[in-house]
């Protein structure tokens, strides 16, 4: 069963998206549909030719036409998203792989010894980063090591900016402001990055810890450029 959510957006026609492209408060670059038509395009090759697939086997494999689909690879239209599902569901990808500039098969390797580690000037605390660092991420996702008895201060982050942390050996004081919370192996907490913070080791060994930082969330603004075209695609 479709949800009606799904029914309203079938029935958006251009001239709905003109008139909301003309009332919005900033308009959207006239090139950022071009930018995800080549973004979309480029994966989806990437992806055929991982596979060694040709366009009819994937044409056949995912019901989508052989047409349709060069339109894609070669950036001439933005697929629907029904059409981005059957050909993920053929490649056995998430949709979210022809949008990404990372780990475009879904999957990216992050070898331990090529991975980049921040070390403080007197070598007592250092954070391996987790997390492919190529692109700008809503989340961060890092490795701490902290000497016997070193406190290290945390670096204020934007406001609404939170931080998961967990033990993984050891202990730590983690300190908001004023407030201080002692931290045995396994636990966990989770706090407000925007304040002044510490991380104390209070331990006679190396504590270690995982944090996840997660960026402030920002309100979507729904533009479209006020040169919004319809494609005419071969079914």
């Amino acid at each position: 069963m479709v949800s009606p959510s799904l029914e309203l957006v079938r029935e958006i026609d251009t001239d709905a998206i003109q008139s909301h492209a003309d009332t919005a408060d900033t308009a959207a670059p006239a090139d950022s549909f071009d930018a995800l038509e080549q973004l979309v395009g480029v994966n989806l090759a990437r992806l055929r030719a991982e596979r060694q697939l040709s366009l009819d086997a994937l044409a056949r494999a995912s019901g989508v036409s052989r047409a349709m689909l060069a339109q894609i690879e070669s950036a001439r239209s933005v697929p629907s998203i029904k059409v981005l599902c059957k050909v993920a569901g053929a490649l056995k990808v998430s949709v979210a792989a022809f949008l990404r500039r990372h780990a475009a098969s879904g999957i990216e390797h992050l070898p331990a010894e090529r991975a980049v580690r921040v070390v403080s000037s007197n070598g007592r605390f250092s954070a391996r980063a987790l997390h492919p660092q190529a692109q700008p991420a809503a989340a961060e996702f890092h490795e701490l090591r902290i000497a016997p008895l070193h406190t290290e201060a945390g670096t204020t982050r934007a406001p609404g900016t939170t931080v998961n942390l967990v033990v993984s050996e050891g202990t730590l004081e983690v300190g908001v402001n004023d407030r201080k919370q002692l931290l045995a192996t396994g636990d966990a907490i989770v706090f407000d990055a925007d304040q002044p913070h510490t991380l104390r080791n209070p331990g006679n060994a190396e504590a270690r810890a995982f944090s996840v930082t997660v960026s402030a969330e920002t309100p979507p603004r729904w533009n479209f450029p006020a040169d919004t075209r319809r494609h005419d695609l071969p079914r």
